[in-house]
Parts: structure tokens; C-alpha cells; sequence
């Protein structure tokens, strides 16, 4: 990690979590947060794109993973990669999430820390959601085999709503769903443009180093960033709010 990052995240880190003590939910992303789905994402992209002929048979690679699809919901998938084909990018993205949800059963897997922090969540009595840009069929598997289903309170879904991540209207809808105050609330996300998503939503994110780097996710503003729900960066926080509660 180069100098400039490393200070970056120590002036992130000075703004502590527990000022939004009484805290009252946390919302978390789901692809890349509560799981490490990217690498079945790209598997299930990267065979469909053969299958239709896309580079000449060629499969993609890594970097036009990241530089064209994750992060991003479907739509703007679809058109960036067949711009002008909005019938193609239809059968893209429609073919890809079905062949995702078959490998999904089987593959995919809970971030570390997970069910420790959700131990913790449930202890204290806060109120929770999952805000995500993908699909509901995607994001009702994901939660159901990681079993999440009775632990969220809410599930938005960022397509339903009038516009998806980067925007901060999915976020801005869980507040009004569970009715809790951006102001005792905090947010769990991996991406760019989740971050951003939240910090323009007026809340305070944790970003994930799950797939994308750290210099990247430090530019959207988080609070500070983790490797996963072990890190004890996270839990020294959150024994913040009990130091505060007792």
C-alpha cells in the first residue's frame, strides 16, 4: 500500500463509528459483502459471452470484468458491452443471472465474520436490511443460502427503485422502510459505486477490500475499510458502541 493510501486510511479512520451511537440498523450490500460472489459472476458472464459469439469466442478476461461489469447494475451492463443491441444485451444479462443462480447454490460461500457480526447485530436489537443492484430472483437465493432469510428486516432492490446504485435512493428507501435516522445507521459496501451510493445517502460506509482495491474504494469516502467481518479494525469499533452503552 503506497504512502498517500496509507494516510488516507488513517484520516478515514478518525471518524469513529460509535458517534452514531445509539445506533439503530445496519445495511449491508449483498454480491461482494455478505459473500465473495465475483468470481461466479465472472464464470457465469464469461460463459455466456461465448456461447453468443462475443470477441470472437474468446473468453473475457479479469480486467474487462472489472472495467465493464462489477459494480455496475445490468442495464448499464448490458448496453456497455452491446451498445446499440438492446435485444442482445437483454439475452446477456437474462441467460447469464439464470446460469449464475445454478452455480450459486453450490458455490457460493459467507464472507469470514459473517455470522459473528450477525450474532452481534441481533444482541443489540438493531434493525437490518439488504440494498443491492441485483436482481430479486439473485438476491433471494443469495440470502437464502447463506442463511440470511430471517436475519434482514427489508431487502431493496436498487432497479425497483427510482435509480439504482451509484444513487442514493435505494439507500435512502431502506431508511424509510425500517424507519430508523441516517444519523444512527451505518453501511456495509465493496464497490465504488456502493460507497458512493451511501455517502451520498448521508450515511457512514465500511468498505469491503473483497475485490476491488483499497486506493479505489478510499476515493468514494468511507469511514474506513476491512478485509472482511473478522478484522479486528471492525470489531474494535463496534466495542466502541458498548464502551459508550456502558
Amino acid at each position: 500500500m503506497s504512502t498517500n493510501v496509507e494516510n488516507s486510511v488513517g484520516r478515514k479512520s478518525c471518524r469513529r463509528l460509535c458517534d452514531l451511537a445509539p445506533l439503530e440498523a445496519i445495511l449491508f450490500d449483498i454480491d461482494g459483502t455478505l459473500c465473495d460472489s465475483d468470481p461466479i459472476h465472472l464464470i457465469a458472464f464469461r460463459q455466456v459471452l461465448q456461447q453468443m459469439g462475443y470477441n470472437g469466442g474468446e473468453a473475457i478476461d479479469e480486467e474487462f470484468y472489472m472495467k465493464y461489469i462489477t459494480g455496475k447494475h445490468n442495464e448499464e451492463i448490458a448496453s456497455s458491452i452491446f451498445p446499440g443491441d438492446p435485444d442482445r444485451g437483454i439475452k446477456l444479462v437474462e441467460d447469464k443471472e439464470a446460469l449464475y443462480r445454478r452455480l450459486a447454490k453450490d458455490k457460493l460461500k459467507p464472507i469470514e465474520g459473517l455470522h459473528q457480526l450477525r450474532k452481534w447485530i441481533e444482541d443489540h436489537g438493531l434493525k437490518t436490511a439488504a440494498v443491492t443492484n441485483a436482481p430479486r430472483p439473485n438476491a433471494d437465493l443469495m440470502i437464502e443460502v447463506l442463511g440470511l432469510s430471517d436475519f434482514f428486516d427489508a431487502v431493496i432492490i436498487g432497479p425497483e427503485c427510482e435509480h439504482p446504485k451509484p444513487y442514493p435512493h435505494p439507500y435512502l428507501k431502506a431508511l424509510q422502510v425500517l424507519k430508523v435516522s441516517k444519523d444512527h445507521t451505518f453501511i456495509f459496501e465493496d464497490s465504488v459505486s456502493g460507497i458512493k451510493a451511501g455517502v451520498a445517502a448521508g450515511m457512514s460506509v465500511v468498505g469491503l477490500t473483497t475485490q476491488n482495491p483499497a486506493h479505489l474504494l478510499m476515493e468514494a469516502d468511507p469511514v474506513f475499510l476491512i478485509k472482511d467481518f473478522a478484522d479486528p479494525k471492525l470489531w474494535a469499533a463496534l466495542g466502541d458502541f458498548d464502551k459508550n452503552v456502558a
